[in-house]
């Protein structure tokens, strides 16, 4: 099977999968909020029925070298990385790690491992890309992908979820691949779970959007259209595929892929990661950095599809009323926060409580801010809401958990990462205007 010059192959059913997609990686679509063409460090991106046997041809065009190491783990070798390494053939060594997890230990356990080859072919998804990924950005090496499961947008995001030393996951600088090669007919075998954690992590738009453009009202926090109006075609063309995800239907999975995509370029279009990442993303994160034993081996997708049923319920509760809210000055418990967390992490979330917390003075100003802007401010966030019933409704037909229970965490530790998930980042977002109007832990103890 060949791919043309132009790098797509003419679509087997009729869609042209890339459509949109080869006009951002190419510098042909405008920006809406600069008038100008957006820049992508990302050159090539193809989604297509099949890649099978042009692998070689795509790491050749896109990655020439002497030597390279095909990266996956177990099940990822064994669904695509052999194949991939098959085709390109001896100048691929292969590297299958076994239950790698994104973290600085193993960053350097791969660094070491591929010293002496030129370039990696990472095949996989979220964590064998972000490894590849954050590997060489630190040394200078270049990388490709052949995704293997529709699960997260990182593909084409120039960021890296890793967790550090300390415990503390967060997201890293990176850079771009190469290549990304998304072969549906591949992503459309990858287990269930997976299928619905990419769903699930795309459901963060409107919950994302809305904390994003509160922010930036009420605090000055710099704002983009430019991330959304990339989704905004394909993501009601993927809400009414949503039982075709839990199919596993084709065109539901092109349409993932391309729903992923879209939200990793608005990234790189506006050199934020607030787009797709705020309180839900908290929530998350705080599960995964600081869980322990607790956690119940869960992936980011699924836990950023169930946050986000959770924030757009605290959003709903928020914006149903036409009085402002009110804040209080943010109870700021140091001695708490030492407490709660392992001392490598310790300072890192007193700097991003303290960025945020209000005293008096600064909750008056808020309030006044608030009330001036309320009712103009709560009819455009309405507008960019999906109703929380409706996101449930979407992950369990997917396949999907949509409560912490239905995706087996601990209601307790599910309740602490809404807690205190806040505490993780300087973003404000509906958690902290909820735990300043001094509504948070009602909700918590309703709602989760």
């Amino acid at each position: 099977m060949t791919i043309a010059a132009g790098g797509v192959r003419a679509p087997l059913n009729g869609r042209d999968w890339n459509a949109l997609i080869s006009d951002v990686s190419a510098g042909r679509w405008i920006d809406p909020d600069t008038g100008k063409a957006a820049e992508v460090p990302f050159k090539t991106i193809l989604i297509e029925d099949s890649l099978q046997g042009a692998e070689d041809e795509l790491v050749a065009r896109v990655l020439p070298a002497k030597s390279y190491a095909v990266v996956a783990d177990e099940d990822t070798y064994a669904v695509y990385g052999e194949a991939v390494a098959r085709a390109i053939g001896p100048k691929a060594e292969v590297v299958v790690l076994k239950h790698p997890h994104a973290d600085e230990a193993e960053v350097r356990a791969l660094r070491e491992r591929t010293r002496h080859v030129e370039a990696l072919v990472a095949v996989g998804s979220g964590t064998i890309n972000d490894l590849c990924k954050y590997t060489t950005a630190g040394d200078g090496r270049a990388y490709c992908v052949f995704g293997t499961a529709p699960s997260m947008n990182g593909y084409t995001s120039t960021t890296a979820s890793i967790t550090l030393d300390s415990g503390l996951k967060t997201t890293q600088p990176a850079h771009a691949a190469k290549g990304v090669f998304l072969d549906i007919a591949v992503s459309a075998n990858a287990p269930q779970y997976l299928i619905a954690a990419g769903f699930g992590d795309s459901l963060c738009r409107p919950t994302a959007q809305v904390d994003w453009y509160f922010s930036h009202r009420l605090l000055g926090t710099r704002y983009a259209t430019s991330p959304y109006v990339l989704q905004a075609e394909d993501e009601a063309e993927m809400l009414k595929r949503s039982a075709g995800l839990g199919a596993r239907e084709h065109e539901a999975i092109g349409f993932l892929h391309r729903i992923l995509t879209l939200g990793g370029l608005g990234i790189s279009v506006t050199g934020l990661s607030h787009p797709g990442s705020m309180g839900e993303h908290n929530i998350s994160h705080w599960m995964d950095s600081f869980a322990g034993d607790r956690h119940p081996g869960t992936v980011h997708g699924q836990q950023v599809g169930i946050a986000s049923v959770t924030m757009a319920r605290l959003q709903e509760i928020i914006l149903s009323s036409p009085n402002a809210p009110q804040v209080r000055p943010t109870k700021f418990d140091e001695a708490a926060i030492r407490a709660r967390y392992p001392a490598a992490a310790v300072e890192d979330c007193l700097r991003a409580a303290r960025a945020k917390a209000m005293d008096s003075a600064a909750a008056a100003r808020f309030n006044a801010t608030l009330e001036k802007l309320w009712p103009e401010l709560r009819a455009e966030l309405l507008a960019v809401a999906i109703p929380s019933a409706t996101l449930a409704a979407h992950l369990r037909a997917a396949g999907g958990g949509a409560t912490a229970a239905e995706i087996g965490i601990d209601r307790d530790l599910y309740r602490d990462a809404v807690r205190y998930s806040k505490e993780m980042r300087d973003r404000y977002s509906m958690l902290d205007l909820a735990a300043d109007m001094g509504i948070l832990e009602d909700f918590i103890a309703e709602e989760c």
